[in-house]
């Protein structure tokens, strides 16, 4: 199957950049956003590693995607996010989603898969491929991440793309899924802040300890995503400064 992907070029990347320093500067209204810049617990990583990689993080708040991209870019790379349908929907967003790359997930439809087509495409040109392997915002009512499902272990195994978990805290506080206008407004004199933590990138066939010619089964693919998922519930222990109750996400109460 063909993938629609096409790279941004320059121009795009002008307009990333442009886009990065508005909203940059909106978000600074309503929210004070820090990265914590580390890939292992002895050293700090300056920038998000060069080439092909695929950044997952967890999913607490409608912003998320904003402020993962904004963290993203402070640490040199432009995110090629994985976004709902409906983003693309929107007047305005829908073309500026398009224009910056990302990616159309279909969510729920036999289209579903073309999504990973056009992420692999991405990939291939080096480029960096942000999604939430929960694939939706927590239902979890303390806000851990749910179980993963197994679309980003996949697309590692497919491209050969390092995994690097990007933990983020605070998010839920800057847009809720209730009171939108409220918290906002609310926002502006409290400014909550939001901390991010990088972790070491992952070799997904090393974690599974195969080599590039073994096709894993489906169940080894279910367990490096626990795997994988318990890497970034790691970081966000570490943000939270408390231990999770589920140390590979939440349980999915429902699908």
């Amino acid at each position: 199957m063909s993938s629609g992907w096409r790279h941004p070029g320059r121009s795009g990347a002008i307009v990333y950049a442009l886009l990065a320093a508005v909203v940059g500067s909106l978000i600074g209204v309503f929210s004070r956003l820090q990265v914590a810049k580390q890939r292992s617990r002895s050293k700090a990583a300056e920038a998000l590693p060069d080439g092909a990689i695929i950044v997952i993080s967890n999913h607490t708040s409608y912003a998320d995607g904003v402020l993962l991209a904004l963290a993203c870019r402070r640490l040199g790379r432009e995110l090629r996010l994985l976004a709902t349908a409906g983003v693309f929907k929107v007047p305005v967003i829908g073309s500026l989603a398009r224009r910056l790359g990302f990616i159309r997930v279909q969510r729920g439809s036999s289209e579903a898969s073309a999504a990973l087509d056009e992420a692999a495409t991405a990939l291939a040109a080096g480029e960096a491929v942000g999604l939430y392997p929960e694939g939706r915002l927590t239902r979890d009512p303390m806000m851990w991440p749910e179980r993963a499902k197994t679309g980003a272990v996949r697309l590692a195994l497919r491209s050969g793309a390092p995994i690097v978990p990007v933990a983020m805290l605070g998010a839920h506080e800057v847009v809720g899924r209730r009171r939108l206008l409220l918290t906002l407004a609310r926002n502006v004199i409290r400014r909550p802040k939001v901390t991010t933590k990088v972790g070491t990138p992952i070799d997904v066939r090393d974690l599974m300890r195969i080599d590039a010619a073994t096709e894993p089964t489906p169940d080894e693919v279910r367990i490096a995503a626990d795997l994988v998922m318990g890497r970034l519930v790691d970081l966000v222990e570490d943000l939270r400064g408390e231990v999770a109750p589920h140390p590979h996400g939440a349980p999915r109460l429902d699908s």
